[in-house]
């Protein structure tokens, strides 16, 4: 049952009408369909796992680190066209999804979507498995737990949806990790962990912002179920624990204060968005704690990364 809430007013239909999709470019409906900006930032976490491979002794090549991307990129991309593929029809239903390119009408068949995303993941897991097997398990089971247990089993079925979702950015952190053979090192774990436990603090935020949303597209999220000031009392829970894995990474040995210091700055301004929505568990500050959770990751992040290039030099 929705929750009903005067703080989210409800959106008129005319409001969500469609004009006729205008002529999108070619690059700009390929980056839409296969969601690459999220594509980046998965790409981002691999990268953060092999990094902490590095850290821990494990020998980086240039050859590994491509295999990784072209392997992340194909299974990453795949994987999402066959989420906007499957969530086609109640994407039409909801505002902040509407023009996307299939609900949109920008492609008369929208079949082929679904076969090129299907091929992309295929094909990413037959290259990783002729050369890492590891690499082409763990990228795998990222497509398979996004697509499968997330897309197709959860999002409409429970508020869990995206807490156990949340596992396929976290396969994306352990592929990084097989990518240069050390895929079980405990570091790679912590920052597998902080996948987990982010994803809900970035997905409840944003459907806090537009729970009529996600309550027209009949969407089971969380902030949909329960009153806003709950719902912004479990995402702050996700926050404390995000940032207690962020800074449990900070004090093993050989990440220092190079990684410390400004992931533990970006902590307490994550803290503070945080603290900012449960005062005022409402629109702006919901949209503020979505950007800022995008921005506290990519730091922790690049300061891994950052982190294994300083102890390379310095071996």
């Amino acid at each position: 049952m929705q929750a009903t809430d005067p703080l989210w007013p409800e959106v008129s239909s005319a409001e969500l009408a469609i004009k006729p999709p205008l002529p999108l470019p070619t690059w700009k409906l390929i980056v839409t369909l296969f969601k690459l900006r999220i594509v980046t930032l998965l790409l981002l976490a691999a990268y953060g796992g092999a990094a902490l491979g590095a850290i821990a002794g494990a020998q980086v090549s240039g050859w590994s680190l491509l295999l990784l991307t072209v392997v992340g990129t194909l299974s990453a991309a795949g994987a999402s066209g066959i989420n906007q593929y499957l969530e086609r029809e109640r994407d039409a239903l909801m505002q902040r999804t509407a023009r996307r390119p299939l609900p949109a009408g920008y492609l008369d068949n929208p079949r082929p979507v679904l076969w090129a995303g299907l091929a992309m993941v295929a094909g990413a897991t037959l290259l990783a498995a002729l050369i890492n097997p590891a690499l082409a398990f763990w990228s795998l089971m990222g497509a398979l737990i996004y697509v499968g247990v997330y897309t197709i089993w959860l999002k409409p079925r429970t508020s869990l949806n995206i807490v156990i979702g949340g596992a396929a950015g976290s396969c994306a952190v352990i592929s990084g990790g097989a990518a240069v053979g050390v895929w079980a090192e405990p570091t790679v774990w912590v920052l597998a962990v902080l996948l987990f436990v982010w994803t809900p603090v970035h997905f409840w935020s944003l459907a806090l912002a537009y729970r009529e949303d996600y309550a027209r597209g009949d969407y089971p999220m969380l902030p949909v179920l329960v009153s806003a000031p709950a719902a912004a009392g479990w995402t702050a829970l996700h926050t404390y624990l995000t940032v207690a894995a962020g800074l449990a990474l900070g004090l093993w040995p050989g990440l220092n204060w190079l990684y410390l210091l400004p992931v533990g700055v970006v902590s307490l301004l994550f803290i503070g968005r945080t603290h900012a929505l449960l005062r005022r568990p409402e629109r702006k500050p919901a949209l503020t704690l979505f950007h800022f959770s995008n921005l506290y990751l990519t730091l922790v992040l690049v300061m891994v990364m950052a982190t294994a290039m300083v102890s390379f030099f310095w071996r």
